[in-house]
């Protein structure tokens, strides 16, 4: 299956805020408190933070399409941008997403061979990710792809303190 993908741009925003709400209450929302979640996705995925987020130079986001359809979207953050590390050489894959329907059919697969490929083109030397310590199915698929754990760090959901995994690959 052929996949397209297109660099978001601010007339995206609501868009954007849908398929980012949508596919993080597929993935997360069962394994989480009520509240702190929606808490989480009221604040994480308006249109306000997401308009600022685009208008961030060093933050890219890109819409996945399959035959015309979009079905997910993937962020990748440069310099400063970067939620961790900050280093020059790296590159942080912030969000991959795909629509639950669609999961399960390597299209994560291919939007991740994308990701690497604009990693390369902007040389850099690593591309690295952080990945709930829960979400087991997304470490297993990471490691499949050369991804190794090398820290940890807190990402919160509402008030519910959770632990990421930090996992690396080298270009």
């Amino acid at each position: 299956m052929e996949l397209d993908f297109q660099k978001c741009c601010e007339k995206d925003v609501p868009v954007l805020s849908k398929i980012s709400r949508e596919t993080f209450t597929d993935a997360f929302s069962l394994q989480n408190n009520p509240r702190d979640f929606q808490d989480y996705i009221h604040k994480a995925f308006s249109h306000s933070t997401l308009k600022r987020e685009l208008n961030t130079k060093a933050s890219h986001f890109f819409f996945i399409y399959l035959k015309k359809q979009l079905i997910g979207y993937f962020k990748l953050n440069e310099f400063d941008a970067q939620s961790e590390l900050k280093q020059p050489e790296g590159i942080e894959l912030e969000r991959i997403y795909i629509i639950h329907k669609h999961q399960g059919k390597n299209l994560g697969a291919k939007t991740l061979l994308e990701a690497l490929k604009i990693a390369r083109q902007k040389e850099k030397q690593y591309i690295w990710l952080g990945v709930w310590e829960h979400n087991l199915d997304a470490i297993r698929f990471y490691q499949k792809h050369g991804f190794v754990k090398f820290d940890t760090h807190p990402y919160y959901i509402g008030n519910d303190k959770q632990t990421d995994w930090l996992m690396r690959k080298e270009l």
